[in-house]
């Protein structure tokens, strides 16, 4: 009777073991499955954020950069008026604007702040970019981990490959080598 307990305790107990070992590899493959979904939708993320940010930004520094053209064209083409005078006519005006000549001889430029502007958005799209980058290096280490988990000797026959499928590393688009261009003329 003691042999017959011993055989069912080591059948039980085998039973057991494996039991252990499948539900801990399941679940260690659940968790790392959910990491690689949640790596890939921080990619997302930061598409999304570019998609959103780069176009109000380059709208924005070219309504300011358009804002300061208007301005410094219309200073330069008032001191070319008075400089200009020729006819009576002219001086008569002049004579009407020589406060305005005073002030503008005394006047400096309006400063210019599209360059800085520039130079924002510069720092804004490196810096998109550099999270985009980032996002998608922590999407591949997340997916090196899950898949050599799962194709791992016990794991490969324990673990159900189509609820464990392999995944894939992210790769660049057909084309993408090629820096994308933003053209400030529109």
């Amino acid at each position: 009777m003691k042999k017959s307990w011993i055989i069912i305790g080591s059948v039980v107990a085998f039973i057991l073991i494996i039991f252990m070992t499948y539900r801990s590899n399941f679940n260690e493959a659940n968790g790392y499955q959910k990491e690689v979904d949640k790596a890939w939708g921080n990619v997302q993320s930061s598409y999304q954020r570019r998609a959103d940010l780069i176009p109000q930004l380059v709208a924005t520094v070219k309504g300011a950069a358009e804002n300061e053209r208007g301005i410094l064209t219309a200073v330069t083409q008032a001191r070319a008026g008075i400089v200009n005078a020729k006819t009576p006519e002219d001086m008569e005006l002049m004579g009407k604007k020589i406060n305005t000549a005073i002030n503008l001889a005394f006047e400096a430029y309006p400063q210019i702040r599209s360059t800085e502007n520039f130079q924002a958005l510069q720092t804004q799209l490196e810096g998109t970019e550099n999270r985009i980058n980032y996002s998608r290096d922590e999407y591949n280490a997340k997916v090196s981990i899950y898949n050599t988990h799962i194709t791992g000797f016990l794991n490969e026959m324990l673990l159900s490959k189509s609820r464990f499928p392999a995944k894939e590393s992210f790769k660049a688009a057909e084309g993408s080598e090629n820096a994308p261009k933003v053209d400030f003329s529109k």
